[in-house]
């Protein structure tokens, strides 16, 4: 186990052999020009994002594993999003996991509600803080007047948007400071208060997160990145620049991208055995993905449209490594909607993964109906 947490939370490769010998192809970054020298397969590629995102063996408990967890974030936009996310990577996750005092809520990327590691926070708030003078400002004149407004307290957004004569979610436009913390509970408005300013320089929290999402997503593009963290392509391009003595380029099946040259010896070694099944939420990381992506991901075009839909996604369910269908909840009832016919041990798998999902205010057990 301590290996395990120790792989993930110090981005390190684990060994293995070099990297596949490909026809030279000239790729390039604003003043850099390297050679493409490692391809890698899908199954390559996606027993590396399962690895490194704790999804064929779950990490033991504890503020590491969380860390590790959360390594780009944990989205809860969807009711309690970031606890099933937790669930699915770190042994005995229970109701209130998303409360540890390791881990903070904030608005961090394309504004939407994460739940990080308290030590992260500057990450994902300062590391999207605007590059223009205009969108600086605004940000810390939104920053200002909501401390003046709390003076200390704290209290629901709609109520200090309301007081400061804003609609409430213009006031997420002050989260890029690093100022601004929150609670959302799913039940009620959210909560914010101010806390002091972190001492991180806004471009080394840019690159750092640039380094989370290669790390999680690889392998990336600028653009991709960019479209991910909430901030114009141009400022996505000069961080993959910045960057560029750390970066392997590489090709994969459905086009060519980037990763960290330091993951590059785990991403050639052999994949590790994936787990039965696992269930995650909407947002998860693991598909929280746009464009080609997706395609690598699940290849029919059929199920794509049932995954990420044009409104409200569905959780993903993964059976031995494989996306194998969609799920839902409803109270105690969770609906499986496979893509495929799966085997008695698959399907007993799937539900003994539902029967151990946290049950926020729930008294009962879990019912698994399957959508056939």
């Amino acid at each position: 186990m301590a290996n395990r947490l120790s792989f993930a939370a110090r981005s390190l490769g684990l060994g293995g052999g070099p990297g596949v010998a490909n026809e030279p192809r000239l790729w390039k970054l604003e003043g850099v020009t390297t050679m493409t020298r490692l391809e890698l397969t899908r199954s390559q590629i996606l027993a590396w994002r399962r690895r490194v995102g704790a999804l064929d063996e779950r990490l033991p408990p504890g503020p590491d594993s969380l860390r590790v967890a959360a390594w780009a974030g944990l989205q809860d936009s969807m009711p309690r999003a970031a606890l099933l996310s937790i669930h699915a990577r770190v042994e005995g996750a229970g109701p209130s996991t998303w409360e540890d005092p390791s881990l903070v809520q904030l608005w961090g990327p394309r504004f939407s509600t994460y739940v990080v590691a308290a030590r992260d926070a500057a990450i994902f708030s300062l590391g999207r803080l605007p590059d223009d003078a205009a969108g600086r400002r605004r940000a810390e004149d939104f920053a200002a007047r909501l401390e003046a407004f709390l003076g200390g307290r704290r209290t629901t957004y709609s109520e200090a948007g309301h007081a400061l004569g804003v609609h409430p979610t213009a006031l997420r436009h002050a989260a890029p400071t690093g100022r601004v913390l929150i609670r959302w509970d799913a039940t009620q408005k959210p909560t914010v208060w101010m806390v002091p300013p972190p001492e991180v320089d806004p471009a080394d929290a840019r690159l750092e997160l640039a380094r989370r999402y290669l790390h999680v997503f690889g392998p990336a593009t600028p653009e991709a990145f960019a479209g991910w963290a909430g901030i114009p392509d141009p400022a996505g391009r000069a961080a993959f620049e910045a960057l560029a003595g750390s970066l392997t380029p590489v090709r994969t099946p459905v086009g060519e991208g980037w990763i960290l040259a330091s993951d590059e010896p785990a991403f050639t070694s052999p994949a590790r055995p994936a787990a039965p099944a696992r269930l995650l939420p909407s947002g998860d990381a693991y598909f929280l993905l746009q464009g080609a992506d997706r395609d690598l991901l699940v290849p029919e075009v059929e199920l794509r449209r049932t995954l990420w839909t044009p409104r409200v996604w569905p959780g993903a369910v993964v059976v031995g490594g494989e996306l194998a269908g969609t799920w839902r909840r409803a109270d105690a009832n969770v609906t499986i909607q496979a893509w495929r016919r799966l085997s008695r041990d698959q399907r007993d798998a799937v539900e003994a993964e539902a029967a151990s999902l946290p049950r926020p205010g729930l008294r009962g057990p879990i019912v698994v109906r399957w959508d056939e």
